[in-house]
């Protein structure tokens, strides 16, 4: 079989030992970079025991023979990957982009300096891009370039919230969504943005008025409707290093069951491999998706009639991130959507 050959730039980090670890199994990629800026010369083993291929060194992005290449994936600090991409983008035309970061998440420019002030500076190349959940996006994503991977918050509230936007089944003007991360999702340095007291053993509130994830949330529910969609969402840090489980409160229309809102979403993701709905009224948790793929799905009744919970519950670090760049990846390059995600 052919391969594609591959770079990934920021291997070092939480997301790219988990790219470097589903990629080094997959059949169909040959890995020909390793990159990073610390630890030149290195082997990847040596940060993540689970990686037992013999792989290339860790090396700089100088190091690159961008005409060797046909994807690169990105997995870097916001800011970092739009300034890679406007210097290869029109010189290679053959070469195809995975970023993980928020450079290509959000259309507009401005919005993106509102919440990440860095200006953007590839802003020429935003059309060329798609932001993209996989499972939205299966007819579309052949034809770009750039493959923006969403945030993990956004991919968790997402799978099973815009189905029922779009569908009208849902009361659209007062949703609560909670969401609780592993640490992990802040990357190494998350020691630096989290300064709470008892980090390990504790779970804290953040980004209550404002999370940047919001602004990714707000651009793809107005690609859907334009009616006014009404929601809170706060995120939480727990003790975990990675998993996630967002609960989201929902009122249904009149004479609208939650078993309707199952058998909905079971039809509407019956080709989807990735998604899993469960039986009514079943508890989950993050445990239940660890290193896998999965985003599942429970829809749950309440003691307040027409109001019911929906729990998503994904790997913050594989469905939120590296699993879904790789799931992308399979779909831009035609491999069957689970090829190297089965574990």
């Amino acid at each position: 079989m052919n391969k594609i050959k591959i770079a990934i730039i920021g291997a070092t980090g939480f997301t790219g030992l988990d790219l470097t670890h589903y990629l080094a199994k997959h059949p169909r990629i040959k890995i020909v970079k390793l990159c990073a800026t610390k630890n030149l010369g290195k082997n990847i083993f040596f940060f993540d025991k689970r990686i037992k291929k013999n792989l290339p060194k860790i090396t700089s992005i100088k190091k690159i023979n961008w005409n060797d290449l046909d994807l690169v994936f990105l997995s870097l600090p916001n800011g970092e990957a739009q300034k890679i991409i406007k210097k290869t983008f029109n010189r290679y035309k053959h070469l195809k982009y995975i970023d993980l970061s928020a450079d290509f998440r959000l259309s507009s420019p401005s919005i993106y300096f509102k919440n990440y002030k860095k200006k953007h500076i590839a802003k020429k190349l935003l059309k060329f891009s798609l932001y993209s959940i996989s499972e939205f996006n299966k007819k579309k994503i052949k034809n770009f370039r750039i493959i923006s991977n969403p945030g993990c918050y956004p991919t968790s509230i997402q799978i099973p919230l815009l189905p029922l936007i779009k569908s009208n089944l849902i009361d659209i003007n007062n949703i609560t969504i909670d969401s609780k991360s592993g640490y992990s999702g802040a990357g190494k340095s998350f020691k630096k943005k989290f300064k709470h007291r008892n980090l390990f053993s504790s779970t804290y509130a953040y980004g209550v008025k404002n999370h940047r994830h919001t602004s990714e949330i707000d651009q793809e529910i107005k690609k859907i409707t334009k009616k006014r969609v009404v929601y809170t969402f706060n995120p939480h840090l727990i003790p975990t290093f990675r998993g996630m489980l967002s609960s989201i409160y929902l009122n249904t229309k009149k004479k609208i069951k939650p078993e309707q809102i199952r058998s909905f979403l079971i039809k509407y993701y019956k080709n989807s491999k990735f998604i899993k709905i469960t039986k009514l009224n079943e508890q989950i948790g993050s445990g239940d998706v660890l290193n896998t793929n999965l985003c599942k799905i429970s829809i749950c009744k309440t003691r307040i009639k027409n109001k019911f919970i929906i729990f998503s519950a994904i790997d913050n670090l594989v469905k939120g991130a590296a699993g879904q760049a790789i799931q992308n990846m399979n779909i831009m390059f035609g491999f069957k959507e689970n090829i190297g995600l089965n574990d």
